[in-house]
């Protein structure tokens, strides 16, 4: 206990020192109820970690940065309100993001910066490892960077013959119920990588992952024209907003 305890008897004096600093830099001081406020929001988060705050606190955190000397909170909720939840707001396109007033460039990569953290994160949990017996990793990665997305994205995992993750591509992007994907270029592009597997994987905007007949068919021929050239086709998986399905698993493969 006594590590967290230093930790945050250091770091917020620098986060008071950074939201002066930040005021006095401009016209007037930060006003003291938005540093109070920060600061209490800050303190409960030292202490009791994301789990003790609500999302829309959360977000305020992020936001404190790129919103210096204003309150965040209403903005928070406007968010929230907008895109329904912390994961949808950090993953939302910059484009939609800047339709919400109040959003600016600095709010849109803070935004950025973290949902690229969180994808590196989960990523480095399954490069370089062998996917088949990492499965949880891998399905945690492909939530976090797919499930949220309002588009769709086609994405390929390629493997070595020892099952280890070597490449992972997104070979298309898509409508919000379609992404055109090409056999002969994901077989094409398993070649140049010398890749013994592969597996692929789509999300379903909507949420619901149930594969759709153009699924099942693209997915059938890129198992016949990987077979031709000896790769392996492990799985499809489509990815929706709470669950995801396995054409393996489901019978399809």
């Amino acid at each position: 206990m006594s590590k967290p305890r230093a930790f945050h008897e250091a770091t917020l004096p620098l986060f008071a020192a950074e939201d002066e600093a930040v005021g006095s830099a401009l016209p007037g001081r930060l006003p003291s109820y938005i540093a109070d406020h920060r600061k209490r929001l800050r303190t409960r988060f030292m202490e009791g970690g994301a789990t003790a705050m609500p999302d829309y606190e959360l977000l305020e955190l992020l936001l404190f940065r790129a919103i210096p000397r204003q309150d965040v909170k209403p903005l928070a909720r406007e968010l929230l309100d907008t895109f329904g939840d912390f994961n949808r707001v950090v993953t939302a396109v910059p484009a939609r993001l800047m339709m919400v007033k109040g959003v600016g460039e600095a709010v849109v990569q803070e935004l950025k910066i973290v949902e690229a953290a969180a994808q590196r994160m989960m990523r480095a949990r399954v490069m370089n490892r062998p996917l088949l017996s990492s499965w949880d990793a891998l399905l945690d990665y492909c939530h976090t960077a797919m499930a949220h997305r309002e588009t769709e994205q086609f994405r390929i995992l390629f493997l070595d013959r020892k099952n280890v993750l070597i490449a992972d591509e997104e070979q298309a992007k898509g409508t919000v119920d379609h992404v055109p994907v090409y056999p002969r270029e994901v077989v094409k592009r398993g070649l140049e990588l010398n890749a013994s597997a592969l597996i692929l994987v789509h999300n379903h905007p909507s949420g619901d992952p149930t594969p759709s007949q153009a699924d099942i068919t693209m997915t059938l021929q890129v198992q016949e024209a990987a077979q031709v050239l000896g790769i392996t086709l492990h799985d499809h998986l489509i990815i929706g907003k709470s669950r995801e399905l396995s054409f393996r698993s489901a019978g399809y493969l």
